[in-house]
Formats: C-alpha cells, structure tokens, sequence
C-alpha cells in the first residue's frame, strides 16, 4: 500500500461530498473531485484542505462527458486508491404511472452509468497494485425497509448500484480490493429539495431519532470502509438508518 494515497469522489460538491472531504481530506496527497456545477464549494474546501483537490467537472447524464471526466483524471496522473461514488439525481416525489422510461434512464446514467465506468477505469488499476477500495452510496430503500411511494427509477437504481456492488467485491476481493456500500436513511440535504416538505416532516417524525439524519451522522461509516481497519470487508451494505 502506497503510503500517499489518492482518493477520486463523484458528487463531490454535495452535502454529503463536501462533509466527507472535509472529515478525512487531510489524509490524502490529492483528491480528484468531481461536480456538475458549484466548483465554488470545493473551491473554498481546497482552500481548507490546502490545496489537494483537483476539482474536475463532467455531467454524467452525458456518456462522453463522463469518459472525458475519466480521461482527465489518468491524464492528470489521479488513478486513485480510494473511490467514493456519490453522483445522484435530486430524490423526486413523483407516482410510477407519471414516471417516464426517460426519468429511469437519466437515474441510470447519472448514478449506474457513471458507477460502472468509474469502476472500469480505477478497480483494475486497484487491482494492479493489489491495494484499494471503492464505496457506493446506496439508500435505506434496499436494507429491506418499507419502501417509499413514489420514487420508482431512484429506488430501481440504488438496487443495480447494490448487485453492481456484490459482484465487484466477488470479484475482486482475491486482488486486496474492497467494494462495499452505505446505506442510509433520509438526510437533511439539497437532494431533497424537490420532495415536499409534509414528507420530509412525516419520515422525520417516523424515525425512532425523531429526525432525519445529516450528512455528518453518515461520513463516518464511509470513512470506516476507507480505513485500514475495513481491508477485511467487503461485499457489505452498512446501514446508517437511526433505529429503523
């Protein structure tokens, strides 16, 4: 194991993106950071962290800016060690009837897509030098709780993202790398902005905590799955739900 390690996010800029760099930032010699708008937040974050993020744009609903995303981080010398994948779509309260084929295939490609091809290009890298880990950020959706109306092609995707994760840390578990996932309940972000405000209330007020979480409540299980005291787990979902 390389003693600077490289780490490579997608959705970087989020809520959840920019509390786990800066949580644990410091302990990387550069980290390739990927956003689709507001490079000012992991401006400022650069500032904090001095001057280890490479900030690198690309809208993963776009295939060729996604391999583009992918050809700037082997040309910028950032194969990583690490990988957390966090590019989501904003969550949408909509029925499945209202829901268009064009909504699935958007989640794909923003969440699935992006997850396959990011894993194409850094896992056999990991793999090559027998050391690495990639976590995907899953949802309480597929922990076996009640599923929530009205969010078809967002809960469809985090169950591909969950069987893409499975079977990446199969296979490439004899090689020293680890593929795993978080799984957590509600957070308190700009990914809800779109859902209605009774909702977020009413999954608050059903939550044995009596409040949705916040992005600083689940950094930590992903700096768990990043940390040498995680080199023997993989192929595992941790949950971050509150009690439920």
């Amino acid at each position: 194991m390389k003693n600077e390690k490289i780490l490579a996010v997608t959705g970087a800029s989020s809520d959840v993106g920019v509390a786990l760099l800066r949580r644990i930032g410091s302990r990387y010699s550069a980290i390739a950071a990927h956003y689709r708008h507001s490079p000012e937040r992991l401006e400022g974050l650069d500032r904090e962290l001095g001057g280890r993020i490479v900030p690198i744009q690309a809208d993963f609903a776009d295939e060729s800016s996604t391999q583009a995303f992918l050809e700037q981080i082997a040309q910028k010398g950032l194969m990583p060690d690490h990988f957390v994948h966090l590019a989501a779509l904003p969550l949408r309260n909509v029925k499945f009837q209202k829901s268009s084929w064009q909504d699935f295939e958007q989640e794909l490609s923003v969440s699935f897509r992006a997850a396959v091809l990011c894993s194409q290009a850094f896992l056999p890298h990991m793999a090559k030098q027998r050391y690495g880990k990639a976590v995907f950020m899953l949802s309480s959706y597929v922990v076996n709780q009640p599923q929530i109306k009205y969010a078809a092609p967002y809960s469809s995707v985090k169950y591909a993202l969950l069987g893409l994760m499975k079977v990446l840390a199969a296979e490439y578990a004899e090689k020293g790398v680890t593929v795993n996932g978080v799984s957590p309940s509600m957070m308190e972000t700009k990914f809800l902005s779109q859902v209605p405000k009774l909702v977020v209330e009413k999954n608050a007020m059903e939550s044995p905590m009596r409040r949705n979480l916040l992005p600083e409540d689940v950094v930590p299980a992903l700096e768990f799955l990043l940390s040498d005291g995680a080199d023997c787990v993989t192929g595992q979902n941790l949950a971050v739900t509150g009690g439920n």
